[in-house]
């Protein structure tokens, strides 16, 4: 029997912190196994935006892991299969080629964040697991988070590109007629699951139901 397929999900400090949560979710219950990385920005943010915690500071972060934040907001998720591990530990699957993973996701990422992976500076385990992933031939999703952009972040963007990595923008779309933001966020996170080859019923294939 083939052992559950193993995907790193980032989260980091740019504004858009629930798709990587919809993700780790998705995943979970999918079956597969989940090591995943938050900031502490991106923290921060999920502070802020999804627990509607004004002023969330750098002493609070420490305060609950993803299972307490998927409890807060009351959803099911298969956490026997998930792993934590802190931006600074070393010895995660992530940190080395040798390392058991299928893809790493970074979702969302900052600026700052593409900026790393674009020049190769892997002084986080985010950016190391990226740049592992990259240099070992394996799946890497950038879920880039800003606009306007600047020829800085264009520029990043292009160099991260031709390194290996998937550029995947949460562009906003309504072909599908969103009736709400869950709409729109499982648009994105189903837009990674495909670049995954990971079958799911987030949104619908072009042709299938659009026309009625």
């Amino acid at each position: 029997m083939d052992s559950p397929k193993r995907y790193i999900v980032a989260i980091t400090g740019a504004s858009g912190a629930i798709i990587g949560l919809r993700l780790i979710e998705f995943l979970l219950n999918y079956g597969a196994d989940v090591a995943a990385i938050v900031t502490r920005e991106g923290r921060g943010t999920i502070g802020f935006e999804i627990l509607n915690l004004p002023g969330y500071g750098e002493s609070d972060y420490m305060k609950f892991d993803l299972r307490g934040i998927f409890k807060a907001l009351r959803v099911e998720v298969d956490t026997a299969r998930l792993r934590e591990y802190e931006p600074r530990d070393w010895f995660s699957p992530g940190a080395s080629g040798t390392g058991s993973f299928e893809a790493v996701i970074v979702a969302p990422c900052s600026m700052k964040t593409l900026s790393a992976v674009a020049n190769g500076y892997s002084d986080s385990l985010v950016t190391r697991s990226v740049d592992v992933a990259l240099k070992e031939r394996r799946r890497a999703i950038l879920v880039t988070r800003e606009t306007p952009l600047s020829l800085i972040h264009l520029e990043n963007m292009v160099k991260a590109k031709r390194a290996g990595a998937d550029i995947l923008p949460p562009v906003l779309e309504f072909y599908t007629r969103p009736a709400g933001l869950d709409d729109l966020v499982n648009f994105t996170v189903g837009k990674i699951l495909n670049l995954l080859d990971i079958r799911h019923d987030l949104i619908a294939p072009w042709g299938e139901g659009y026309a009625e």
